[in-house]
Formats: C-alpha cells, sequence, structure tokens
C-alpha cells in the first residue's frame, strides 16, 4: 500500500537535479510549479524500486533566476564582422534538505517515519509537494509514531494543527535539554506545560530552581522556600535551609577567602585543618569513629563553625616564646580580614538560612531529612518540588543552587543503581548563576558542579533543563551538552548565533524563523522528536506567575496613591506584610 498517491501534476514541484547528502536541488520546469513553492513547506520523493519508502524534505530556498546565455547566429562566410548575440532564460530551482523517510514497517502493517537516511535520490527523480490531505496523512504518521507510552505531548504542529506533536520523554532528558527565548516569548508557560504533564506520572522527580517565585502557586507541586531574615527562627516544613557544613571546601573558600591577599594561603589552609578537627570531633561525640578512616575535608558531616573561629583567633592573636620573651606566633595577624569577613557574613540575616539554621538541621541524620525533601517522590505533592531561591542574596545564589545540585547528584550517585529514580533539574534564568564568563569564583563553583552533571549525569539518572533568555550568556560547556533545543522567539543576533552552533548544518534554515515566531511557538530539534519543526506549545492548565504588565493600560486607570509606607516597611524587613 502507498503512503501517497499523486493521481494529477497539480502536487508535482520538479526533478532532482543535484544530491549532497542531505541536501538537494529540484529544477522546476515552469513558474506556475515554482509558486507551490513554500520556504518550511513538505515535499516528497519516491526512492526508485522502492515503492514503500517515501524520502520527507523541507524546503529552504525558493530561487527564480535569470540567466544569460550566448547565442549562436548564422552569418554569410565572406562577412568578416563576427555577430554577437544572447538570450535570457529563466531558471527555476528549489533547495531542499532532507528530514528523514517514511518507511512501510511490515511487522506492524503500516507507515513509520525515521530521521536516518540509508539512500538518497536518484538524479531526475520527481518531486512532489505535501499538502492537503497527504500533508494531513503525514502528519497522521509522525503523530502515530510520536504517540507512545514513553512520549511528552507538547503542542501541535504549525504544518498542520490538526497534527499532535509528541517528544520522546525518555530522550528528552537523557540527553539533556535546552528551553530558549527571548522575555515575553513564552517560556514560563512552556515550562509549565512540561511539568504539569510530567506531575500526572506516578513517580516523576523534577527539582525547579526558581529564581523569582513564577511558579509558587502550582498546586501539584511541592514549594520549598529558601528562608529570608526574618524567617530564621520560623518552623516550617516548606523552609529549605541549607546548612553551612553541606559546604565543600571550595564553596568555603569562595565565601570568606580573597584570594588576592597575600596570607590567602595560609588562611586556606588553617582553616581546612580546622574544619577537619571540628569535624572528627563531632564524629566522636556521636559514636561514629567507624567513619573516621574513610572521612574527608569535603564530607558532609556537622561541625561548629564558631570552634573553627575560636581557632582562628587564637592563631591570630598566639604569642610564643623568644630568646628575647614573647613574640609573635607564626600567624599572627594574618587572619584579621578573614576574620572580619566571617563575622560579617554570620552576622548578617540575609545568610540566616546557612549559618542560623535550626537545631534539627545541625544532627547527624540531618542530611537525609534534606535529601528526602529534595528527592523525595511517590506522590503529586512530592514528584514536583519548586525551591524558590528570590530570597538567596545575588552575590552568593550561584553557590546556594550550585549546593543542591551537587548534593542531589551526589546522593543520586551512590544511591544503589537497582533503587536510583531519574530526577531532573529544571534551570530557571540560568544565564544568571551559569554564566559564559566566569567572573568570580563564586560563580566558578556553581559552573562547575553543573558542567560535571552535564557531562556525566545521565549515566546516574540526572537530567539537566536549562532555561534561560539570553543563551549566548550560558556556559558553553553546559548548552553543547544539551541535545534537545526547544527554542521559542530570539531576537537578539547574538543568541541566534549561539543556538545555531548548537545544530547541524542541515538544520540552518528551521533557525531563520526564531525572530518572527508567534508568543508560544516553538522551534523543536534534537533526539527526541521526530520530525524538526514549528509546535505551537499548549498552555498550561496552571499559569504560572509571569504575566507582563500591560503599562499603557494600567496607566489609564484612575487609582489613588499607593501605600509607600509599607512598601518601605517590606523592604526593610525583607518580606512582604499584606496589609
Amino acid at each position: 500500500m502507498a503512503l501517497f498517491t499523486f493521481n494529477d501534476d497539480s502536487y508535482t514541484l520538479g526533478n532532482i537535479r543535484e544530491v549532497d547528502t542531505r541536501k538537494v536541488t529540484i529544477l522546476v520546469n515552469s513558474d506556475k510549479d515554482l509558486r507551490k513553492a513554500r520556504v518550511g513547506q513538505l515535499v516528497t520523493v519516491q526512492l526508485s524500486g522502492a515503492s514503500e519508502c517515501w524520502l520527507i524534505g523541507m524546503i529552504d530556498k525558493v530561487i527564480k533566476a535569470v540567466v544569460t546565455q550566448p547565442l549562436t547566429l548564422e552569418v554569410p562566410e565572406d562577412d568578416a564582422d563576427e555577430v554577437d548575440a544572447f538570450e535570457d532564460s529563466v531558471v527555476n530551482t528549489v533547495k531542499i534538505t532532507l528530514m528523514g523517510a517514511a518507511r512501510w514497517d511490515a511487522i506492524v502493517h503500516k507507515y513509520k517515519f525515521s530521521r536516518s537516511l540509508d539512500h538518497v535520490p536518484e538524479i531526475d527523480s520527481t518531486c512532489y509537494v505535501l499538502k492537503d490531505a497527504h500533508l494531513e496523512e503525514f502528519m497522521r504518521v509522525i503523530s502515530e509514531c510520536g504517540d507512545g507510552e514513553h512520549s511528552l505531548e507538547l503542542g501541535s504542529y504549525k504544518l498542520n494543527e490538526n497534527a499532535r506533536a509528541y517528544v520522546d520523554g525518555n530522550k528528552l532528558f537523557q540527553r539533556h535539554a535546552a528551553l530558549l527565548g527571548s522575555t515575553g516569548s513564552g517560556k514560563s508557560w512552556t515550562v509549565a506545560s512540561i511539568l504539569e504533564r510530567s506531575s500526572q506520572l506516578p513517580s516523576s522527580n523534577l527539582v525547579v530552581f526558581d529564581l523569582h517565585g513564577e511558579y509558587k502557586k502550582l498546586s501539584y507541586a511541592k514549594q520549598l522556600r529558601v528562608p529570608g531574615p526574618d524567617e530564621v527562627d520560623v518552623d516550617d516544613n516548606s523552609l529549605l535551609f541549607l546548612p553551612y557544613w553541606l559546604l565543600n571546601s571550595e564553596e568555603i573558600q569562595s565565601l570568606f577567602v580573597d584570594r588576592s591577599e597575600f596570607s590567602a594561603h595560609n588562611q586556606v589552609v588553617v582553616v581546612q585543618d580546622a574544619i577537619t578537627e571540628q569535624k572528627k570531633a563531632f564524629l566522636k561525640a556521636n559514636d561514629r569513629t567507624d567513619l573516621l578512616q574513610s572521612f574527608t575535608l569535603d564530607s558532609p558531616i556537622p561541625y561548629s563553625l564558631n570552634e573553627v573561629i575560636g581557632k582562628l583567633k587564637y592563631l591570630n592573636e598566639e604569642k610564643v616564646d623568644g630568646s628575647r620573651g614573647p613574640k609573635n606566633g607564626p600567624f599572627n595577624g594574618e587572619f584579621s580580614r578573614l576574620l572580619v569577613r566571617m563575622a560579617s557574613r554570620l552576622n548578617d540575616r540575609r545568610y540566616g538560612f546557612l549559618f542560623n539554621s535550626p537545631d534539627k538541621y545541625n544532627q547527624y541524620d540531618s542530611l537525609s531529612m534534606i535529601a528526602e525533601k529534595l528527592m523525595g517522590f511517590g506522590n503529586q505533592k512530592q514528584s514536583i518540588k519548586v525551591i524558590d531561591f528570590s530570597e538567596v542574596p545575588a552575590d552568593i545564589l550561584p553557590v546556594i543552587i550550585g549546593l543542591v545540585a551537587r548534593i542531589i547528584y551526589q546522593i543520586q550517585f551512590w544511591t544503589d543503581p537497582n533503587s536510583r529514580r531519574p530526577v531532573a533539574f529544571v534551570c530557571d534564568e540560568a544565564h544568571l548563576y551559569l554564566p559564559r564568563k566566569e567572573g568570580n569564583p563564586v560563580e566558578r563553583r556553581a559552573v562547575e558542579a553543573f558542567e560535571k552533571i552535564a557531562k556525566e549525569g545521565r549515566k546516574y539518572g540526572v537530567a539537566l533543563m536549562i532555561v534561560s533568555q539570553r543563551p549566548s550568556d550560558v556556559s558553553a560547556t553546559i548548552l553543547s551538552q544539551c541535545n534537545n533545543i526547544i527554542s521559542l522567539r530570539l531576537t537578539n543576533a547574538d543568541d541566534q548565533a549561539t543556538v545555531r552552533k548548537l545544530l547541524p548544518e542541515s538544520l540552518e534554515s528551521l533557525l531563520e524563523a526564531l525572530p518572527i515566531m508567534d508568543v508560544g511557538e516553538a522551534m523543536v530539534v534534537g533526539d527526541s522528536v521526530l520530525l524538526p519543526s514549528r509546535i505551537k506549545i499548549d498552555p498550561p492548565t496552571e499559569k504560572p506567575l509571569s504575566a507582563t504588565i500591560d503599562f499603557w493600560s494600567r496607566w489609564q486607570e484612575d487609582v489613588t496613591n499607593a501605600d509607600f509606607a509599607l512598601a518601605v516597611e517590606n523592604m526593610r524587613r525583607q518580606n512582604r506584610i499584606k496589609p
């Protein structure tokens, strides 16, 4: 049974005159046939000798060129003067990129689409445009192939809005994904739509890094929030304290040590020694001496930071006996600035979630409790975790997000493979904490943690979905590991160039439409999608809190002055008090 039957010339585009792997050039015989071609339209060529295999291509360029050729004229032999003459002819050309092939599957008795190309079309083969019933038939094949047990429904194809668009949920997260788009293009809607569908699975496991509280109203998600300055003493299970002892040595150094100081090396060595001593003391006090043989400086063991500061103060003021009486110790005066910086951090209530966490977060079993909060699954309110980082000071935001990602990754790494459940990170506003150009040690710590996950995470069931409005500002190493690109409208030339570098050259023509796409419309390319194409994303049932304010409409309202005193109090308290 043939997939397509072209009974008249209304579908004929032309004949193939040039083939180059995935690029094919069609010679169109008439202007009437040329008018059938539209950039982005699908075409098909039947493989010679294979009645059950149709190659599918997408039109990249439509060309009508005037070619001037020399014309040979007969002249009398006795006429010495030569006659030069030329004639103009029109050459109609259509360039297409082969996207894959629809083949008959004898086992299931239906056509299936595959992006692999075993053969290329022959010269002079006839090319047909796919439209009307033929296009609907092909899109039905695409939808049937995509609609399986692993499918994630995104929306509808722009080519044919009656055909539903699916991506392979396994491949989307196995190979990492990047969701990119300018402000107002529909990124938050797309994220919410994916989360909404994921929440319907019995034990999905996604962690959303929410920097602006956009997803805090999603009813199907477990809401966690890093506490603000006035919530350090609040006993609320939705608050996520991240005690300082979870930080590894590199992260501690990025918070306290100024590498530009002459005594920076001594500061690092002494701080590390003091922390190691305190961790050993904690293990002995809790009868866990069995861990002393295997624990390291970076082992997540609680310890007293006050004791570490006390050790530094002692060394900073130490006097030793000399031949002529007491003299300064070897570290006397070297830790003065370090101690000031540490005291400043500890006394700043904005960092209370780190340095003033409740006692239950500083016990031997505290890490298990934190892991359960971050990685729990099995019911609707556990499957999707939204972590609100909006209260975290900007100067340490990269370290804190990197800390959460690193903890989950390490626990996942050490979990028995038979009981390991995959987890995916949705990294909203990724350009803020995963920058291409790392400006300081704090940013480097986060980038290093995520680069490790990007390279090795899939082996241990940890996936990344990078969400950003400025892909040109996101770490190139992390983006290069994303084999699935969902790109909404992008207007910036640098951002468009970044996306082009992530895709094979054969698909570059698809990206020409990036600046002109509508809100909520995405170009989906990668391992998870059968046919790289434009998709209209279905809006989620529960909308995120990311609606753009209508300035002109709001200015037209006749309202009285706002209560600025309340806003000032909110700013002072670092908390929004309801009037």
